[in-house]
């Protein structure tokens, strides 16, 4: 197999992950399923489906829930993504995600899958939103993740005791 042709061939477990998360995808308004998995660099494996809501609005794209949870566990780069819709070709991130995505990592791969597989699009973040939005690197590090500390309270009853001196 070529060096193309390994490059246009999504990661089997990234595939497998978002076609699950795809199945699982909350799509009761428009029918329009979408799932997505991530990997970041050090291999963990994030997966996210649409959820839509009545109020449009509040709906929220497979490829966002991806990042959140990869963001929420603490990781901040990935370095391949695979989307897969019913559709051929498959569909392409709407501009809000390709954003998002270009927040934690611009120049990683990108797959578009059809459920069947029989359609595939290599791409990169920076391909489809070049130009993106950034703002300077030094406000970045604020928001890396704070290291546990062996002596933090994790029970809650700190929370439960500011909340006792509210009116």
């Amino acid at each position: 197999m070529s060096a193309d042709a390994r490059a246009s061939t999504p990661p089997a477990a990234l595939l497998d992950a978002a076609r699950e998360a795809w199945r699982n995808a909350y799509a009761p308004y428009s029918g329009f399923r979408v799932g997505a998995a991530l990997r970041t660099v050090d291999g963990r494996v994030f997966a996210g489906a649409n959820v839509e809501n009545a109020s449009y609005g509040l709906a929220r794209c497979a490829e966002q829930s991806a990042i959140q949870a990869m963001a929420s566990a603490g990781e901040r780069r990935f370095d391949a993504l695979v989307v897969v819709t019913d559709t051929a070709p498959p569909a392409a991130p709407c501009g809000a995600c390709r954003q998002v995505l270009s927040e934690f990592d611009d120049e990683a791969r990108v797959w578009l899958v059809s459920l069947d597989g029989a359609a595939v699009v290599a791409t990169t973040v920076a391909a489809l939103l070049p130009g993106a939005f950034t703002l300077p690197p030094r406000t970045l590090a604020a928001h890396t993740p704070a290291p546990a500390t062996a002596d933090a309270d994790t029970s809650g009853d700190a929370a439960v005791e500011a909340s006792d001196d509210r009116p």
